[in-house]
């Protein structure tokens, strides 16, 4: 027996017509008729009588119909409770800035219709300040680039992201820039003057190892710790970079004011894992926002939203 044929028999008795209370319900007469005895039947006797007027409950039909109205009311008592007893707290997650830019208002969104009652703390920061704040334990959970320092962290791979060099690009080049540019290796970055974060941080420990299997000591004019500062640098020609793709929605008019070509090399691309403390830390509501965080992932690089990313095999 199902609480719907309770809804269906009880709008039956209540319209006193089957016509009525399909039209009501939305559903075809039929379908209607059908519920109605596979009730009748699981309870081996006849609930509803057809007169001229319409139907009207039996004897059996009429104490039915008492105790399931009385059973729904406790149906819609129960939901009630469950939703006043809904998720609720405040939960702290930590992104990369290139992170943020793409995945934070999503992860809003999402949470707000899904959790409305949990109180998002984001924290903006480039990642090695992030990999500090977990282990502080200052943060719930974080999407991170570097989990060598994981101790009791849950670490989960989430996704990975091509890398691409980044420059300035004249008036004149602005026009000839429709067509993508050939892809560019690690050997060519040989002399490039370069700005990047400082090692602390994943970005760099993944281009510092791919220096080094290239046999490249990078030329470095700049370190910042900051990337919007970083992309400003950048932009005014002070130098080249090496960033995700995501690193281009923090720059305004990014398709005339830079350059980029994919990094061709296979190794190369950034490690994206979501880690968060021990499941046995984490409350109810950073259980479930570590589930939306990973969800929300998933739809922008399937949607095309996140470019440059692919899911990684265990984070798909």
């Amino acid at each position: 027996m199902e609480l719907r044929q309770l809804r269906y028999f009880v709008r039956i008795v209540e319209l006193g017509s089957m016509s009525r209370a399909a039209l009501d319900l939305d559903l075809v007469q039929s379908a209607l008729s059908q519920q109605v005895s596979r009730l009748e039947g699981e309870l081996c006797t006849r609930l509803l009588q057809r007169s001229s007027k319409g139907v009207v409950p039996t004897e059996a039909g009429l104490a039915f119909f008492r105790e399931a109205q009385l059973t729904l009311r406790h149906a819609e008592q129960a939901v009630r409770a469950a939703q006043q007893s809904r998720l609720s707290g405040t939960v702290s997650v930590g992104l990369a800035s290139t992170t943020a830019a793409v995945l934070g208002v999503p992860l809003m969104r999402a949470m707000r219709e899904r959790y409305p009652e949990v109180r998002l703390h984001l924290v903006e920061s480039m990642s090695g300040h992030l990999n500090g704040m977990l282990n502080a334990r200052q943060l719930d959970l974080a999407v991170l680039f570097d989990t060598g320092a994981a101790r009791r962290w849950s670490v989960m791979p989430l996704l990975e992201e091509k890398l691409y060099l980044m420059r300035s690009q004249s008036a004149g080049e602005a026009v000839a820039s429709e067509e993508a540019p050939e892809p560019t290796s690690m050997k060519q970055l040989d002399g490039v003057p370069l700005i990047l974060p400082t090692g602390a941080h994943g970005l760099r420990s993944t281009l510092d190892a791919a220096f080094a299997r290239t046999g490249i000591k990078p030329r470095l004019v700049a370190e910042v710790d900051s990337l919007t500062m970083l992309m400003d640098a950048v932009c005014a020609g002070l130098g080249c970079t090496v960033q995700p793709w995501a690193a281009l929605s923090r720059v305004q008019n990014a398709a005339l004011r830079l350059r980029w070509s994919e990094i061709a090399d296979a190794q190369v691309r950034r490690s994206n894992a979501l880690c968060s403390l021990s499941d046995d830390e984490l409350s109810p509501a950073a259980l479930a926002t570590r589930v939306v965080l990973a969800d929300c992932a998933r739809t922008l690089v399937a949607c095309g939203e996140w470019q440059g990313a692919r899911l990684s095999h265990h984070g798909s």
